[in-house]
């Protein structure tokens, strides 16, 4: 049979996963494509900015 204890910790390790899972849904589903949202658009700046350079030294 279950004692009051082994239950809290049954419930603190069920609330510690679901954290975990909504936090990785999170991550994957808003950090991860703005940063490479973000990385995509400053290196095509950049090769905006060398094409630019490269014309004006010709």
């Amino acid at each position: 049979m279950f004692d009051f204890d082994q239950y809290l910790g049954f419930l603190a390790f069920l609330t510690i996963l679901t954290i975990g899972f909504w936090l990785m849904i999170f991550l994957l589903t808003f950090v991860v494509p703005y940063w490479l949202f973000g990385n995509i658009r400053e290196l095509i700046k950049e090769k905006r900015k060398a094409k630019a350079a490269a014309r004006l030294e010709e």
